[in-house]
């Protein structure tokens, strides 16, 4: 990886040492044994982030597919929080507003599908999932009917609050956690790898939605508030919608009266290479959850968009929707999200993800080569690199095997020594790993994407085959 400058910060040690007392990590197991020093990043410029002894890295998965503007832009984000402060520092969205909230709610309403024009802000995407089911639920319950239930898809992640974690289809996460919030149901998602091969688009698709529709008469369909689904599924390895699929779904929650709900926490502010891309793919949802790029990350905010119809029934005097929180729509994190759009609209960023999502996925695809590598797919810079948990013969690896073949220590720490972070799943059916690089990135920074999943792919390729 390429050196700079290391960080003036405290030392490197002190902090490691500070960080190892007192801080408590996400999804980390804080007793790692025999792994690489804990990495602590100190700056980010365009793509790259440089650790505190001057290590750059390639951010290929836009560090949790939110930054989508990249490291960039850091002026004018300060600029615009700075000016906010002055004005005023906090303010609610209750009784009362600001001018950031309603500026924003309006500049969202104007990029998002039409007739999305109810914004209503949260603090995180998991929050905006909660947010969307309550608001499923009373959206029925003031029309006169008792539905709550929820259908998912399998491998699904939509955040780790109860009521998220609940419509998750991650059994391993929602294990520790049961009896979770009733009830939710699951159906098939659009992994076509490993299907027959001789399987058209229209029978996958029809056999997508018949599972479907089974399970909704299965649960009672007078019971069901909402189908919640991501446009591009990002568990399971960026899985796209085949055709017909998402106007099937639309169709059957239209027959039994469900509410749609298209999760785009992700997928949302240009990642698909549109600002939505539940508008890409038409599924016309009635609802739509967001977070990370709305901001790129650089404020902590979220909202839920709704459709004039899901509206309806709260803009009748006494019915309000009995949900909130103190930081939706604060307006420090409004105007940083204000300004991220801004510069988004002037970069013409989601149009530079469209135009450059076939170089990046040729690039990807021709990992295909490569023994250990099953499938590339994806779409805007939103990919994923299905790696094959089994030998030539279709023996599975045990699990101790899969371990050693695509663990941190094998994969994630083999990349980031030459300096590229990627993030692999392998706790699907077969490990996946991603590559997401910030919406900024172009053609050299797909040449190191590539060139070091290569070089890495190649030597768990060498240690798959003499196991």
């Amino acid at each position: 990886m390429t050196a700079v400058q290391p960080s003036t910060h405290a030392s490197t040690d002190a902090m490691r040492a500070s960080a190892g007392k007192h801080l408590w990590r996400h999804f980390a197991e804080m007793g790692e044994v025999g792994r690489p020093a804990l990495p602590i990043m100190v700056r980010g410029e365009g793509c790259y982030l440089i650790d505190s002894e001057g290590n750059r890295y390639l951010d290929g998965i836009s560090n949790l597919f939110c930054v989508n503007l990249g490291y960039g832009f850091g002026s004018e984000f300060a600029a615009a929080a700075a000016a906010q402060y002055e004005e005023l520092g906090y303010h609610s969205s209750w009784g009362s507003t600001h001018p950031r909230a309603i500026e924003l709610a309006e500049k969202v309403a104007s990029l998002a599908p039409e007739g999305m024009e109810r914004v209503f802000f949260t603090p995180s995407g998991g929050e905006s999932v909660e947010a969307a089911w309550k608001l499923a639920r009373q959206y029925h319950l003031a029309r006169g009917e008792h539905r709550w239930k929820a259908i998912g898809r399998y491998n699904a992640y939509h955040g780790t609050t109860l009521g998220a974690l609940s419509i998750n289809g991650l059994p391993e996460l929602r294990r520790p956690f049961e009896p979770l919030v009733p009830q939710v149901a699951h159906v098939r998602n659009t992994a076509r790898f490993g299907r027959p091969a001789d399987e058209t688009d229209e029978q996958f698709t029809a056999g997508l939605l018949a599972n479907l529709e089974e399970a909704i008469i299965a649960e009672d369909p007078t019971t069901i508030a909402m189908v919640i689904m991501e446009p591009v599924q990002n568990h399971g390895g960026c899985l796209t919608p085949p055709p017909g699929y998402p106007e099937g779904v639309r169709a059957l929650c239209d027959k039994y009266g469900i509410l749609l709900v298209a999760d785009e926490v992700i997928c949302a502010f240009g990642r698909i290479g549109a600002w939505f891309a539940s508008e890409r793919y038409d599924m016309r949802p009635d609802i739509i959850t967001t977070a990370k790029g709305l901001s790129s990350s650089h404020a902590v905010i979220g909202a839920v968009i709704a459709s004039e119809k899901v509206y309806e029934p709260f803009s009748k005097p006494g019915i309000h929707f009995t949900h909130g929180n103190t930081f939706g729509g604060h307006p420090i994190q409004a105007a940083i999200a204000l300004k991220n759009l801004e510069i988004m609209e002037r970069e013409g960023i989601p149009q530079h993800v469209r135009a450059k999502e076939g170089e990046l996925g040729d690039r990807l695809r021709t990992l295909l080569d490569l023994p250990i590598v099953g499938d590339v797919r994806g779409a805007g810079y939103f990919f994923g690199i299905e790696l094959s948990a089994s030998r030539p013969d279709g023996t599975p690896f045990t699990p101790e095997e899969r371990m050693q073949l695509f663990g941190p220590a094998s994969l994630a720490d083999r990349l980031a020594e030459r300096g590229l972070l990627s993030r692999i799943s392998i706790d699907g059916d077969d490990p996946v790993m991603f590559a997401a690089p910030p919406l900024v990135a172009d053609t050299d920074e797909f040449t190191t994407i590539v060139d070091v999943m290569t070089e890495v792919l190649g030597l768990v390729g060498d240690e798959a085959a003499a196991l």
